[in-house]
């Protein structure tokens, strides 16, 4: 069996650095993107309904170097269909055990495995609630980037971006249009996430995905992985980030400045 196999072949090393991570996070989400080419019968496949999606608009903010990103710095902020907005600083990779106690008691902190085939990574994620017209007003140039952030996020944006880099330095990166779905397919018995990433130049990636207790990780793995292949999904396909994507297409499209 492939997820078997997938599983056997982590060197010891690996598989007690995966364990030992899972095991200090909040929780653990398995994704797997889907070749261009399987969108469609992935979509009929699992039974999913595009007209119960969500509709999400998300915003970036890095500088068009993406100096942010290359220090595992993610600023976001999202809009989301029937709900307020938010935003995130996220910082990746961290150690859960080797983060501040007063960071890892925070209400907003949250801390994760993302796990796909062929690697993982922990990140930290502070996030925040906003009203409904936030992120529109900073995308109109109504409000400063920093207004959708916290102070607690702005502290942790300033211990981890570059020096001197101020959030209302950054340019603004988007927005991406989502479609998120959250179902139950037939004989999984758990809810699965489907997100599909539509970009401005027409390219998609469609993500599902699961979350599950530290505990669960590698059963829940085996188990998803065996369903989908057995649905017909292509689980051996390359991968690909959806926010890594967006980061590359946006910072080559910021329109230039005008000249002084």
């Amino acid at each position: 069996m492939s997820a078997v196999k997938k599983l056997i072949e982590l060197s010891d090393d690996d598989l007690a650095e995966l364990v030992g991570l899972a095991r200090g996070s909040d929780s653990v989400e398995l994704k797997l993107t889907v070749p261009d080419e399987h969108h469609r019968s992935t979509v009929a496949a699992l039974g999913m309904d595009p007209l119960e999606a969500q509709i999400r608009q998300v915003f970036f903010f890095d500088t068009p170097d993406l100096a942010l990103y290359r220090e595992g710095v993610v600023v976001r902020a999202r809009r989301v269909q029937g709900r307020g907005d938010d935003s995130v600083v996220k910082l990746r990779p961290v150690v859960p055990d080797e983060l501040p106690d007063r960071l890892r008691r925070s209400p907003g902190m949250v801390v994760e495995v993302d796990a796909m085939p062929g690697g993982w990574v922990c990140s930290g994620s502070l996030k925040g609630t906003l009203g409904t017209t936030d992120v529109m007003r900073v995308a109109r140039g109504e409000r400063s980037i920093r207004k959708l952030f916290s102070k607690a996020q702005r502290a942790f944006y300033a211990e981890h971006a570059p020096e001197g880099l101020a959030l209302d330095d950054l340019a603004i990166l988007g927005p991406i249009f989502v479609l998120k779905l959250n179902f139950r397919p037939e004989g999984y018995g758990r809810k699965l996430v489907a997100e599909m990433w539509l970009y401005p130049d027409g390219s998609r990636i469609l993500e599902l995905s699961t979350k599950c207790a530290p505990a669960d990780m590698l059963t829940t793995a085996v188990d998803s992985r065996l369903f989908l292949r057995d649905r017909g999904v292509d689980v051996s396909g390359e991968q690909h980030t959806k926010t890594r994507t967006a980061l590359e297409y946006f910072s080559q499209h910021i329109p230039a400045a005008s000249p002084a």
